[in-house]
């Protein structure tokens, strides 16, 4: 795809953002790159290091960290001041915890930084919960993923399962339920919908649909952007 276009795909937890994101960016030759995963390192280092309930340090180590992503082989690699924590970051107490760090106003403002760095020149896909909305709010294509609970529950328990972990997923329900609280209240940053974004209900969608849907958007896009 010749066009340097900057896509931004937001959306719950499990609504299916990062599958979706990784595959369109493989079809159309431009970079990946999962800002969540920006706030479950921190999220991780905070937890490991016994500082989660002090803002104070969590601002600190936001700030004076150098965080890397790299997309190799459909996955995700995060590193955090040259030490890699890719597995760590997708753990159930990460999970539990990620949302009320993420709302720390100081922690946001210094992450959309580093995210509008790494997304200026285009011909990327970023996905998280606030692309369209405040990190490229003038993003070409903006696109946002839903999902019904009982889905999104559904998957996110099979995410645990192959990785060997049995959480019941009533449990995964309610950790579901309580970030999208957290997500959507927040002050800064909230989890919403972008005026002008495209919206894709994937509750009963194969990832492939999800995919070609947003493709049809895209190249929509582009012939109005050519005319």
């Amino acid at each position: 795809m010749p066009n340097k276009l900057i896509i931004a795909i937001d959306g719950p937890a499990g609504s299916g953002k990062s599958t979706t994101a990784k595959i369109l960016a493989d079809r159309i030759g431009y970079l990946y790159i999962d800002t969540g995963a920006m706030y479950r390192a921190i999220t991780f280092l905070a937890i490991r290091d016994n500082f989660v309930n002090n803002s104070v340090e969590i601002i600190n180590k936001t700030k004076n960290c150098k965080i890397e992503l790299a997309y190799e082989n459909g996955l995700t690699r995060v590193f955090v001041d040259g030490e890699e924590v890719t597995e760590f970051i997708r753990e159930k107490d990460v999970n539990d915890c990620v949302s009320e760090i993420s709302k720390i106003e100081e922690v946001r403002s210094e992450l959309v930084r580093k995210q509008k760095e790494l997304g200026k020149n285009g011909g990327v896909v970023m996905e998280g919960r606030d692309i369209g909305t405040v990190v490229f709010p003038y993003a070409d294509v903006k696109v946002f993923l839903t999902a019904s609970i009982d889905e999104r529950a559904v998957r996110r328990t099979k995410e645990y399962v192959q990785k060997g972990k049995n959480i019941p997923m009533e449990d995964v329900k309610h950790n579901l339920e309580t970030r999208d609280k957290i997500d959507s209240s927040r002050i800064v940053s909230p989890l919403k919908i972008a005026e002008d974004a495209f919206i894709v209900d994937t509750t009963a969608l194969t990832v492939d649909e999800q995919v070609n849907e947003i493709l049809i958007q895209i190249n929509k896009i582009l012939e109005l952007k050519n005319d």
